[in-house]
């Protein structure tokens, strides 16, 4: 007669601190002896590629890290991940100076706080377990993560007023672009490319810098890197795996909308 054995959880742990990170992987090991340390990361960028590559079931993020910040990371997983294996569990580690203990709480996410004391940890642990035990919901990390995510991402402040023109280069020109005819933005390394019914143009301002110039009205957040120009979307659509695309007016461009901003588009 043979015996199951229970499948190994494995947990990747993103802290930029090595002491810290020993710290958390040792107390990890010995509150819960079966979870299996696949991995530490010292940054956010190497969290998400580890992630991707390790697909662990639990994922611990340090909320201040350089390169990207844990929220970041969090985010940019969120639109990245592939594959049948569940979205990982996520839980936020951060220092009261960070964020408000506050936001967290009113956002049901599960964090832990800097230094890393048993008794909370052991909290996390216990429900941990609960989600990745035999027993679990069928589900995974990632709608939990949305929600998590909804909360804890800064609203953009309102300007004084919003802009009516792009001016953004092509080649040696300056071209003057209406805003009610850009169909989207996208953020490309150091810069922005507006893309527009004429055509594309660079301007050098970030994302999170132009987002509050833009009518809300009209304009959405749909990625990380990506905001468009509802007036031009004609339709969405969803694959097999439940990732929504935007369809727009005189473009053959999809653009890919993120699980964290997939809500905006449930009426379409």
């Amino acid at each position: 007669m043979s015996l199951t054995t229970p499948a190994t959880i494995r947990a990747l742990i993103a802290e930029d601190e090595p002491i810290l990170a020993a710290t958390l992987a040792a107390t990890l090991r010995r509150l819960w002896p079966e979870l299996e340390i696949a991995g530490t990361a010292p940054n956010g960028v190497a969290a998400v590629q580890q992630a991707l590559e390790l697909q662990p079931d639990v994922l611990f993020l340090d909320i201040k890290m350089p390169g990207q910040t844990g929220l970041e990371a969090a985010q940019e997983l969120a639109e990245r991940w592939e594959g049948a294996r569940p979205f990982p569990h996520v839980v936020f580690v951060t220092a009261y100076d960070d964020y408000a203990v506050q936001a967290f709480e009113q956002a049901a996410v599960d964090y832990v706080m800097k230094p890393v004391s048993d008794a909370r940890l052991a909290r996390t642990v216990e429900r941990l377990q609960a989600l990745t035990g035999r027993d679990a919901p069928a589900d995974d990390g990632l709608a939990q993560l949305v929600e998590q995510m909804r909360a804890l991402l800064p609203a953009a402040a309102a300007p004084a007023e919003r802009l009516t023109v792009i001016r953004a280069a092509v080649g040696n020109i300056i071209r003057m672009i209406p805003v009610q005819d850009v169909l989207y933005f996208q953020a490309l390394d150091k810069y922005v490319n507006v893309a527009s019914s004429d055509g594309d143009a660079l301007i050098r301002l970030s994302l999170k810098d132009l987002l509050p110039q833009l009518d809300p009205d009209q304009f959405r957040q749909i990625s990380r890197g990506a905001i468009v120009n509802m007036r031009h979307v004609t339709s969405a659509s969803r694959d097999d795996a439940g990732k929504l695309t935007l369809h727009l007016r005189n473009r053959t461009d999809k653009l890919r909308v993120s699980p964290l901003f997939a809500h905006l588009f449930r009426q379409m």
